[in-house]
Order: structure tokens, then sequence, then C-alpha cells
């Protein structure tokens, strides 16, 4: 499964999942501002586990789009 690239401004959030030693999967966010090399941005975790890496992602790109509102402006 693919993961999924936002922008908005200067700013990318990448939307991508991670399959938890159980076997559930955790949607993952990083935040990073374009054009700033040396700005690591630690991934951001959805606050839940799923059950099927399809559901991790739609909780992924709903948190990449409320990080990227937060950053924008609204």
């Amino acid at each position: 499964m693919a993961a999924v690239t936002y922008t908005k401004q200067d700013w990318k959030a990448e939307a991508d999942i991670q399959r938890l030693p159980d076997g559930t999967y955790q949607g993952v966010v990083l935040l990073t501002r374009m054009g700033s090399p040396g700005a690591d941005s630690a991934p951001q975790t959805v606050n839940s586990v799923s059950e099927t890496p399809e559901e991790a992602l739609e909780e992924a790109k709903a948190l990449a789009h409320r990080l990227l509102a937060d950053v924008g402006g609204g």
C-alpha cells in the first residue's frame, strides 16, 4: 500500500502505515516544511490501531489533513 502525500502552502504531509508486532496496523504522518532541509520532523502516529492496512491509511490521511489545517492557518 503506497503512502499518500498532501501539500498546503510550503508544508507537506506524508500519510503512511506501519504494521505493529501484534499484526495490527497504525497510521503514521510525517509533516515537513518544504525547502527546510535541516528541519527533520518526528513522525506522528494515529491514536488508534486498525485491523487492516486500509483502515490505518484512512486514519493517517485524516490526521494529515488535520495537521495541515493547523500549520496552514486554517
